[in-house]
């Protein structure tokens, strides 16, 4: 064999390889539901829950709890996924920034039990430009 293909061989067993681990470390999408059929079958893998918050008629936060003089790495909330079923998220780190005005919150984590805790939260604020009315105001050329 010539060295040219020892290389070729070689990289194209080390790009298999890169795609194989990135592949094996992609979590998947599930519901409260199916997270926790998944923990009882004694699957724990890191898994995504798309949500929104439970909040009241002002859109404040309901069931959230956060006390930094007791516990500052511990917060919880109730999270409402996409197919209207609450579930207690336990995040053991302060609440992120912007919390409360998050739109979509995405966890990660593994359930445990009837909680679910998360190791990390995205969330989807509303956009700065949303509530911004642009209006475009024409001149009218004074006639003569």
């Amino acid at each position: 064999m010539k060295p040219i293909h020892i290389v070729g061989i070689v990289v194209i067993a080390v790009a298999i390889a890169m795609i194989m681990s990135t592949a094996g470390d992609a979590s998947q999408y599930v519901s409260f539901k199916e997270a926790t059929t998944m923990a009882q079958n004694g699957n724990n893998v890191k898994i995504h829950v798309v949500g929104k918050l439970r909040k009241d008629k002002n859109g404040q936060v309901q069931e959230m709890y956060y006390n930094p003089a007791e516990n500052p790495n511990y917060f919880t909330f109730t999270l409402i996924d996409n197919n209207n079923q609450p579930c207690t998220v336990v995040y053991n780190n302060p609440v992120p920034a912007d919390f409360e005005r998050s739109e979509q919150v995405v966890v990660i984590g593994a359930m445990r039990g009837n909680k679910f805790f998360a190791d990390k939260i995205l969330m989807k604020c509303p956009s700065k430009y949303q509530d911004e009315n642009v209006e475009m105001k024409e001149k009218k050329k004074a006639q003569s």
